[in-house]
């Protein structure tokens, strides 16, 4: 059938289908080599995780000569958002932090491949496997306030049975009922007056006017999360920053295999001609080391076309100077932009890269302290040397009453294999950039690396006297980020392209700007689920792409979620009205001696 349809779990374009599958049987088999895969070449535009991913899943599952695969960077070194790197000039930069998880099954599905760079008879995943084990996530403290202190009922999520309602309420809600709704038009004070919320948002940088659709997927996807959200002990980090520990090791791989890397290369147009009901990209325009080139493409040239990006136009300051904030669009939105024109069926660019709310998060920061007075800060609240190799926050520390809303994160030291012995990387965040600061009278766009240091210095504990002694004696780098909430905006079901839009013969999208269902954007698991996809379904791969983690189909996992929710108390504990108390007491006579009891008490909600 020509066009894309959903059969069963099967999406099909023409006679090809790419399905979904769980467990062992597929997911250690190895599919053959697919037909008429010799005569086909790719063409990847980007070099961020969705990108180097694709190469992968190209070379490993499609099997394609890694001479036929050119990767197309628009920068000068690959890796997109997943960086980390020391600048000549400006020292360690990092723009943000990737919290990964052990249900990321198309993630570690990738990382089962690549071989570490350090020993080559282990894997990726098989080193990070064993630091985890070794080195779990545990924050001993998740949110502070007044200067430093742990928030009195750290651990509750203060949940009232009305917010618990809209939760519910939200989840059995049909995405097509919430194009376009944003979370504070289906959850009250009350919810958001919770440390769920302050939880969840800081964990995963919401804010109350993004998307309320994926909201819900984030809830459904994550469910099994809601008992650990206090300590962030569902959390896998890597060894060093994700550049280092990730990127790299792909990247070597790749070559290894002989794929054509190009860099100082920017792809402006991708023409799209209609053969009947066939959409075939029939043409690549781009530019190389600021030569305007072009290819033109046939059926047997795939492309895969990373469109938008978080990190675009990111800038950068110093310690004497905040990062400027004004910025071209740059060159992936206005690559989406010409494809959009083009086809309805290719997206809407302008919903995610217009209209951005003020009240976001933009600023982020590297400061890298050179001597150890700080240390006794982190440790008073953290509980951890920071020098001691272990992960010290295990994801983000939150300051509450911060009215930037300030988060830091201090992954295991040294974060990048050059850092010295005596040097300590923080990294910072504001979730929100549109009001001053408690200790600097700034909006965070604003601030010099210097003032930012001294904003959290302030939160910390430090005494006022020593705050701009400390901040001046270390390097703080504000980074600006435009785009970096705009995979939350509310949007409607087209505005994200399909991972092979409907009739496309040989143009795929790939990333978090592509949709593909159930699963949650602004992880690396998105990333690499649409490239998985995308090979598959243009080169009908014949293996199943492992599903989304069913976890709001477990029955286990919302039992459990039920008790945390409620605070850890069982279903006679809860206050609920007399008359759904009696009907409770009734049911749980029914239940009395049954498999649903023994369930009910092992979550000890009995």
């Amino acid at each position: 059938e020509i066009g894309v349809r959903l059969v069963g779990s099967e999406m099909c374009i023409r006679d090809r289908c790419m399905y979904y599958s769980n467990g062992n049987y597929e997911a250690f088999a190895r599919p053959k080599k697919p037909e008429n895969v010799d005569e086909k070449s790719a063409y990847i535009v980007g070099s961020g995780l969705a990108a180097l991913s694709t190469a992968v899943f190209l070379v490993r599952d499609a099997q394609m000569s890694g001479d036929h695969i050119h990767i197309l960077e628009e920068l000068s070194l690959p890796g997109g958002s997943m960086d980390g790197i020391k600048n000549d000039r400006l020292g360690y930069i990092i723009r943000g932090g990737r919290e990964m998880e052990p249900h990321f099954e198309v993630l570690w599905d990738l990382f089962r491949s690549i071989p570490s760079l350090e020993n080559p008879d282990h894997s990726i995943l098989d080193e990070f496997y064993w630091l985890n084990k070794e080195d779990p996530c545990y924050a001993k403290t998740r949110v502070i306030c007044n200067r430093g202190k742990a928030l009195p009922n750290d651990g509750q999520l203060t949940l009232s049975e009305k917010a618990i309602k809209e939760m519910i309420d939200l989840i059995l809600m049909p995405e097509s009922k919430l194009e376009n709704v944003q979370i504070d038009q289906v959850f009250d004070d009350e919810f958001f007056n919770s440390n769920f919320w302050l939880y969840w948002c800081t964990m995963f940088a919401f804010e109350p006017w993004s998307s309320a659709m994926e909201m819900r997927r984030y809830l459904m996807r994550f469910i099994q999360h809601v008992g650990c959200l206090k300590n962030l002990s569902s959390l896998r980090f890597t060894k060093y920053n994700q550049y280092e520990s990730l990127i790299l090791p792909i990247v070597h791989y790749l070559s290894e295999h002989g794929v054509d890397f190009n860099y100082d290369t920017t792809v402006t147009n991708i023409l799209v001609n209609r053969k009947g009901n066939k959409k075939v990209a029939s043409k690549l325009e781009f530019t190389k080391a600021g030569q305007v080139k072009e290819l033109f493409l046939s059926e047997n040239d795939l492309v895969f076309v990373t469109n938008g990006s978080i990190t675009e136009s990111t800038t950068y300051g110093d310690n004497d100077h905040p990062a400027p904030v004004k910025h071209e669009l740059g060159a992936s939105w206005e690559l989406w932009q010409k494809l959009a024109a083009q086809d309805e069926s290719f997206g809407h660019p302008e919903k995610f890269c217009q209209n951005i709310p003020d009240a976001n998060w933009t600023i982020s920061a590297t400061i890298t302290f050179k001597d150890k007075r700080i240390s006794p800060y982190i440790e008073a609240v953290n509980h951890k040397d920071p020098y001691s190799g272990s992960i010290v926050t295990s994801g983000p520390t939150s300051i509450k009453d911060s009215n930037w809303l300030l988060g830091y994160s201090i992954s295991r030291q040294p974060h990048f294999k050059v850092q010295k012995d005596n040097e300590l990387v923080v990294w910072l965040y504001s979730l929100y950039t549109d009001r001053k600061g408690n200790y600097i009278a700034k909006r965070p766009d604003e601030c010099t690396g210097k003032e930012l240091c001294q904003e959290w210095l302030y939160h910390m504990g430090v005494p006022e006297t020593e705050i701009a002694e400390i901040a001046d004696s270390a390097s703080t780098i504000p980074c600006h980020m435009p785009y970096i909430t705009t995979y939350f905006m509310p949007r409607g079901l087209n505005d994200r392209p399909l991972v092979v839009p409907k009739d496309s013969q040989n143009l795929a999208f790939i990333g978090n700007y592509a949709e593909t269902p159930r699963d949650t954007v602004f992880t690396t698991e998105y990333s690499v689920r649409t490239a998985m996809e995308a090979v598959y379904t243009l080169l009908d791969v014949d293996r199943g792409v492992p599903e989304v983690f069913a976890s709001a189909f477990d029955v286990r996992m919302l039992l459990n979620a039920l008790y945390y929710l409620n605070d850890q108390k069982s279903l006679t504990e809860i206050d609920i009205p007399w008359a759904e108390k009696a009907v409770l007491k009734e049911a749980l006579k029914k239940v009395h001696g049954t498999y649903l009891e023994e369930l009910l008490k092992e979550y000890h909600l009995l």
